[in-house]
């Protein structure tokens, strides 16, 4: 598998295996931990949640999979985020939809996700959202915080525009190590409003969620669609490829930037189908005809 190396204490596979629909594949712990195994002898090993998902259930169904086998959880690197609350069966002390960056939130809701874990460290700790109301000293304490106990190894964020990054890079006392942001061949606004730029200046490989678009990328039916499935087709005949979500995925993986797609499924194929996409590499004319059928017009 190739992987890329973020900092000393951590290396994440290219592919991404996402758990934000975990509870929607209906497995017992017993089924869920032979699936992550399998994730795993397939070459996965980087796993994406985050406390919100499934309402606050998706961090602890995983846990209950990964304490049924000893010594699994060192074989992994987990990813999860914090920053959005909302009320719901499992946080009714939630009254309303709302950011809460705070120390004391932060520190809480890291150790929560350790307890469902049943481990006592995170790889990868990302605020979820950026809020407006955010005081980027108070995250920057939570971050040491949680550093110096040995709790957290790395930080990143999600969903933050470039000068949303620069505003908490200022406080910290540690590199932000990622960005994870919607991209796909329907979502390209990271290559137009400098995320992607600002992501490759500060050497930091952004993570891609709904690399599919939410399935429309198989499903929607308009002429934009229509000419970026084809135009992929097209480029998948150098490779003798027809798989559109293989194509996909080797669309986000060509990029320079070192993308890293999430793959969000319960089933083994569909995520054999994004590791078959590794070895296709779209040259700079392919990745652009691809990105001019989703604009819907020639380059300037």
């Amino acid at each position: 598998m190739e992987s890329i190396r973020f900092s000393d204490t951590l290396t994440m596979d290219r592919i991404v295996h996402g758990h934000w629909r975990l509870l929607d594949w209906k497995f017992s712990p017993e089924e869920l931990l032979n699936f992550i195994e399998g994730v795993a002898d397939l070459g996965i090993r980087t796993i994406d949640t985050a406390d919100i998902y499934g309402g606050f259930s998706c961090e602890e169904a995983f846990g209950e999979a990964l304490k049924r086998k000893k010594g699994l959880r060192e074989q992994l690197t987990i990813i999860t985020k914090c920053g959005i609350v909302f009320p719901c069966a499992q946080r009714p002390q939630y009254t309303s939809h709302h950011y809460d960056q705070t120390k004391a939130h932060i520190v809480e809701s890291a150790e929560q996700s350790l307890r469902n874990f049943g481990t006592d460290y995170l790889d990868l700790l990302l605020i979820h959202r950026p809020s407006p109301f955010m005081d980027p000293e108070e995250v920057a304490e939570a971050f040491l915080e949680l550093h110096q106990a040995g709790k957290v190894r790395n930080f990143g964020v999600s969903n933050f525009k470039p000068s949303q990054v620069a505003l908490l890079s200022s406080a910290l006392k540690m590199p932000l190590v990622t960005n994870q942001v919607e991209i796909s061949p329907l979502q390209l606004s990271v290559f137009e409003d400098g995320t992607m730029d600002d992501a490759m200046i500060r050497k930091m490989p952004v993570m891609a969620w709904s690399p599919l678009a939410g399935g429309d990328i198989f499903s929607h039916t308009s002429e934009r669609v229509d000419q970026v499935r084809k135009t992929l087709l097209a480029v998948g005949e150098r490779f003798n490829e027809n798989r559109i979500d293989t194509l996909v995925y080797a669309f986000l993986l060509s990029h320079p930037g070192k993308i890293l797609p999430i793959v969000g499924s319960g089933r083994l194929d569909r995520i054999k189908n994004a590791l078959d996409a590794l070895p296709l590499r779209f040259t700079a004319e392919e990745w652009l005809a691809v990105y001019k059928a989703s604009m819907g017009k020639n380059l300037p």
